[in-house]
């Protein structure tokens, strides 16, 4: 881990940003007290691809019953 006071990370600021693409942690201070860390972000290699759906796959896996659709007596007070 490497410390850079921030009035001289400003002058070397593409040499840092170099260091931390190389694996570096860079830690900005600011009187002699560290406030930021520069680290590169991960690079994703690829989008990664999601698998297609396909229609029916599901076929047999799911019923619903025959009275489905008809009102709960519970809500009987409710539907006057």
């Amino acid at each position: 881990m490497q410390e850079v006071e921030i009035e001289e990370a400003k002058v070397n600021l593409a040499d840092l940003v170099e260091a931390a693409l190389n694996g570096d942690e860079i830690v900005l201070k600011r009187d002699n007290q560290p406030v930021v860390k520069l680290v590169a972000i991960p690079q994703v290699v690829g989008p990664k691809e999601k698998p297609r759906r396909k229609a029916g796959s599901l076929k047999g896996q799911i019923w619903m019953s025959d009275d489905f659709d008809e009102p709960l007596e519970d809500f009987d007070p409710y539907m006057r």
